[in-house]
């Protein structure tokens, strides 16, 4: 390290009057330091005045080198660790004692003079908008936030490092650690005596990081800023490069590429003291540390539940992100032991769904006990509680028994013969859907006009089959049906549902299970309990290719919204392809 840059900047802050004092800034012996200051001395970099260290403006001339250029904040994350605030507001603009986090380190680095601030944004960017006005800030947008780890924001931020500290937007530091001068590259680190799911290091001579491990047994851990100097930001922008252009690196949190890369980076240890750097995991942890959380957050979500429950807010536990869902903004949580998930309807729903409909079907086959079980259901926003099966699974549709219960299930239901006071109608479905994807340009698929013409004869055979409808569940997927612990299957999220032709659901679990012609003819024939009609094949497959279409233009209409349903919209225009082929080499076509 650079012991003698880290001397000077002790002494440019003006309070430095004995060589005993300098020796604990620095965490050095009193001879060392004695050392030091002949050397600065010699150097012409420091004199004493009324009994105080200063720097000469040789010294101060000397130290340019060392001042901090910037800073970036890495900002574009979700943050999903922290619903539901996360679902209106990036984790980094998320208040601690009032301030957000993201402001609150921006004030400590004007504090020690650092102005250019660099902010890397991607979820709800437009958030941030407001720190150009407020501070100057300059915002770089990384498209890639929803796919691509951290490290890709500081390639799209590559340019600006220099003298850089690297930060993350939802750290939280009590007592400024930042400098106006920094000799060596550093990385924060707080001791942990305990196992911890962090990044441990293991230290070297001169406190230079020698290795990091992907978790900490006990010892020293990566938590907090770091700080790159020229060299070593020139460095690491190569490597940057080269690991961005990598298969496989998608994953990867920038400081993946110091850990392989150490002889190359030399990087030190910049101790912290626990209590004074945080980050924040969840939602709970932000709870422990900021108590005003415990009992009013400001959150609707949180406060309907507790309306709900009848309990405070500091009753309500555990909470959590939920995976998998394509349409809402939902979360786990726990009140007195059990397990609830609250459904927040995602943006752009509200053109899709009629939650007042949703409501009445719930109520229409909640009584045949295949349904999940609600608790709380508002029909004017679509915000609704339901019980959480803890050990429960979704259905795997590869698994064959269990696609077989699935669709005997679905056949009882169907069986039910409930008649909702809604209708889902596929040909006005498409109509409107695409009227969506018109209005904002979002269809993509160049041969679309192509396709909607074969639709027209696919609808026009439609036309022709009178059956008898149904309460359906419309999106039946096989995400959307679980086994409980028991073996009991329950059929969750009814919010597209409506009257419509029982083969519809049918066609909706075959296709979002991918499966080939041969497990659809299987699917079919355990829905049926019986070899099906060549007629009653026709009219499967025709929902195979009008469901396809369907959800196609859905699904472009949902990306076009802000959502990433990856090769979902081209999986679903395939099978409108390939059944309406199936269907003309059958002669169900003219």
């Amino acid at each position: 390290m650079n012991n003698l840059a880290r001397l000077c900047r002790a002494i440019a802050g003006g309070t430095m009057k004995s060589q005993r004092q300098l020796a604990a800034a620095l965490s050095q012996s009193v001879g060392s330091v004695n050392a030091l200051v002949k050397e600065a001395t010699d150097k012409g970099f420091l004199t004493q005045s009324a009994g105080t260290y200063e720097l000469t403006p040789s010294g101060r001339e000397w130290m340019e080198q060392f001042k901090v250029d910037n800073a970036i904040l890495l900002a574009a994350g979700f943050g999903s660790r922290f619903v539901p605030f996360t679902y209106e507001t990036p984790k980094g603009l998320v208040k601690v004692n009032g301030i957000p986090m993201i402001e609150h380190q921006i004030e400590q680095l004007l504090e020690v003079g650092i102005t250019e601030i660099v902010i890397v944004v991607g979820y709800l960017k437009e958030k941030f908008e407001y720190l150009i006005d407020k501070y100057g800030a300059k915002l770089i947008y990384n498209p890639e936030y929803a796919k691509k780890n951290n490290f890709a924001s500081l390639y799209h931020a590559r340019e600006y490092l220099k003298n850089s500290y690297i930060l993350v937007a939802d750290n939280w530091i009590e007592q400024n650690i930042f400098s106006t001068y920094e000799p060596d590259s550093w990385m924060s680190c707080v001791y942990f005596d305990h196992p911890a799911n962090e990044w441990g290091v293991t230290l070297g001579a001169y406190d230079r990081i020698a290795k990091i491990d992907f978790n900490v047994d006990h010892g020293w851990a990566l938590i907090g800023p770091a700080f790159f100097t020229r060299d070593f930001s020139a460095k690491y922008v190569h490597l940057l490069e080269d690991y961005y252009h990598r298969p496989g690196t998608d994953d990867y949190f920038w400081e993946n590429i110091v850990r392989e890369n150490l002889k190359e980076l030399p990087v030190h240890i910049k101790r912290q003291d626990r209590d004074n750097v945080h980050e924040f995991e969840s939602f709970e942890e932000l709870r422990e540390y900021d108590a005003s959380y415990l009992f009013e957050s400001n959150h609707q979500s949180l406060a309907i539940i507790s309306q709900v429950f009848n309990i405070p807010e500091s009753e309500i536990t555990a909470i959590r992100p939920l995976d998998g869902g394509m349409t809402n903004l939902s979360f786990i949580f726990e009140v007195k032991g059990d397990t609830y998930v609250f459904r927040q309807p995602g943006p752009g729903t509200d053109k899709l769904i009629d939650r007042h409909d949703e409501k009445a079907n719930y109520e229409l086959v909640t009584p045949l006990g295949l349904s999940d079980e609600v608790c709380y259901f508002d029909g004017d926003t679509g915000v609704k509680i339901a019980k959480y099966y803890t050990d429960s699974h979704i259905c795997d549709p590869t698994n064959v028994e269990e696609v077989r219960v699935a669709m005997v299930t679905l056949k009882k239901i169907h069986d039910a013969a409930l008649h909702p006071k809604n209708r889902f109608d596929i040909e006005e479905r498409i109509a409107y859907y695409q009227k969506l994807c018109e209005e904002g340009d979002f269809i993509r698929f160049a041969d679309f006009d192509e396709v909607r013409g074969k639709a027209d004869e696919l609808l026009a055979l439609h036309r022709t089959m009178d059956v008898p409808e149904v309460l359906c569940h419309i999106d039946y997927l096989y995400t959307n049906v679980l086994f409980l612990p028991n073996g009991e299957p329950r059929v969750i999220d009814w919010e597209y549902s409506g009257a419509a032709d029982p083969l519809f659901d049918v066609a909706s679990f075959c296709i979002y299970a991918l499966h080939t012609k041969e497990q659809i003819d299987q699917d079919f024939r355990f829905y049926l309990q019986r070899e099906p009609t060549p007629e009653e094949e026709t009219h499967l497959y025709l929902y195979v290719a009008l469901e396809g279409f369907l959800w196609s233009i859905w699904s472009e209409y949902m990306q076009g919204m802000g959502s990433d349903f990856g090769e979902y919209s081209m999986d679903m225009y395939r099978y409108m392809k390939d059944y309406y082929r199936l269907l003309k080499d059958r002669g169900a076509l003219a």
